[in-house]
């Protein structure tokens, strides 16, 4: 059961990134671009997505668990570290560069295009390079 609420719960991630166009990244290079033709729209979406999770959030944190789980999996770290200041800004040169982020990449991956697979193969290369070297900021 727990693998098909995940199945689910993607599904529909990636149908919502779709309907409003995020794994297009011509619009999410429009979003970025505060100085040309900047397209809005996306705030709507993060806006949109960020008050459905902050309801979710408060009707379900209270709980001794979810529903198909044996407990919730939060965040422990409370600071701010080297990985996680040079992970974002990674993050956000490969965003800005190709309009691209995980998410909605892999969500494109259904539009066939041969430069959404290149920037999803590069990605789980990135991944499984960068999980075995060891850099002198990680903590592993």
């Amino acid at each position: 059961m727990k693998l098909l609420i995940a199945f689910l719960a993607g599904l529909l991630m990636s149908v919502g990134m779709a309907i409003s166009k995020m794994i297009d990244p011509q619009k999410v290079l429009a979003f970025l671009d505060l100085s040309g033709d900047w397209d809005p729209s996306l705030a709507l979406v993060m806006a949109g997505a960020l008050a459905v999770y902050s309801v979710g959030y408060r009707l379900f944190i209270h709980k001794p668990a979810p529903l198909f789980d044996k407990q919730f999996y939060l965040p422990t770290a409370r600071y701010i570290d080297n990985p996680l200041l040079i992970g974002a800004a990674v993050f956000g040169l490969g965003w800005g560069m190709v309009g691209y982020c995980p998410g909605p990449a892999i969500s494109a991956l259904s539009s066939g295009s041969s430069g959404t697979l290149g920037f999803v193969l590069a990605m789980t290369a990135g991944w499984f390079i960068a999980r075995k070297i060891k850099l002198p900021f990680s903590q592993a």
